[in-house]
């Protein structure tokens, strides 16, 4: 069975990828870490590699780096996973021997694509495998696929309510800064006024991280429950879209028609 090594220090990425290879004959690992990857690598010895660029301890171009220069698995492909894709992210992955870039976020469909087409290719890649290892990877795979074609509706009670339609959404909340509804949408049982609440606090302390630490002012977070996610967006200087989300498979549909959105949400503001 084919084995894939997955490594990203995001649960909800991971989790991504688990469920869209189950029932593919795909025997999934991963690993949360740099340090871990390596571990998994010389213990599993994978035939495919999925690694994140940007991780706490070593990114992804050193992982890439270190299966390039180790005897037994040079050969192994590495397929990069990068928030951003430009220039110096492709001349980077280009120089560590990557098979090409997935942009973030990805459709799960958009995944498989690119492993199916490495599993097609691979009895010609082993058989190349020796001259490959001087020469940057020229698979093109840094398209990004649209998650979403919905079109954005007009008004911030249509788009907070287009978010309810996403299967494993259990909420959505437009709010002010001092944590008051502007607009909400959610299935029973959830409480929107308090959603909107503590998304408020959460989002005034963010802000405040950011100013202390010099990052600026706060573009969204992602925090993961054992229960599930709430995504949290920072609209215009006022306001704030606060998602709560059951199933990690619809993270990244969510995010991509977020940053959609704002523009229009902002105008509610």
């Amino acid at each position: 069975m084919t084995k894939v090594l997955v490594v990203d220090d995001s649960l909800s990425v991971r989790k991504v990828v688990e469920r869209a290879l189950a029932g593919r004959q795909i025997d999934v690992v991963c690993a949360a870490s740099g340090s871990e990857a390596l571990e998994r690598l010389e213990r599993d010895a994978p035939d495919f590699v999925v690694c994140d660029v940007v991780m706490p301890d070593r990114d992804g171009y050193e992982i890439c780096e270190f299966i390039k220069g180790h005897p037994r698995l040079a050969h192994t492909p590495v397929l990069l996973m990068s928030g951003i894709v430009n220039d110096e992210v492709r001349e980077r992955a280009a120089r560590a021997q990557s098979v090409g870039i997935l942009a973030k976020p990805f459709a799960a469909d958009d995944l498989i694509r690119h492993l199916d087409g490495l599993l097609a290719q691979r009895p010609a890649a082993s058989a190349k495998a020796p001259a490959a290892r001087g020469t940057p990877a020229t698979v093109e795979t840094d398209t990004p696929v649209p998650l979403d074609t919905t079109p954005v509706p007009d008004g911030a009670a249509a788009v907070v309510a287009q978010f309810l339609t996403m299967d494993g959404v259990q909420w959505a909340v437009l709010a002010d800064r001092e944590g008051f509804v502007v607009e909400a949408t959610a299935n029973a049982g959830v409480d929107a006024d308090v959603a909107a609440a503590l998304s408020a606090c959460l989002a005034e302390s963010s802000d405040g991280l950011g100013r202390e630490l010099g990052r600026g002012a706060l573009q969204g977070v992602i925090l993961e429950y054992e229960k599930g996610m709430v995504v949290l967006y920072g609209v215009a200087t006022t306001g704030l879209l606060a998602v709560g989300i059951a199933e990690p498979n619809v993270l990244g549909k969510v995010r991509y028609y977020a940053r959609r959105a704002l523009p229009e949400l902002a105008r509610a503001m």
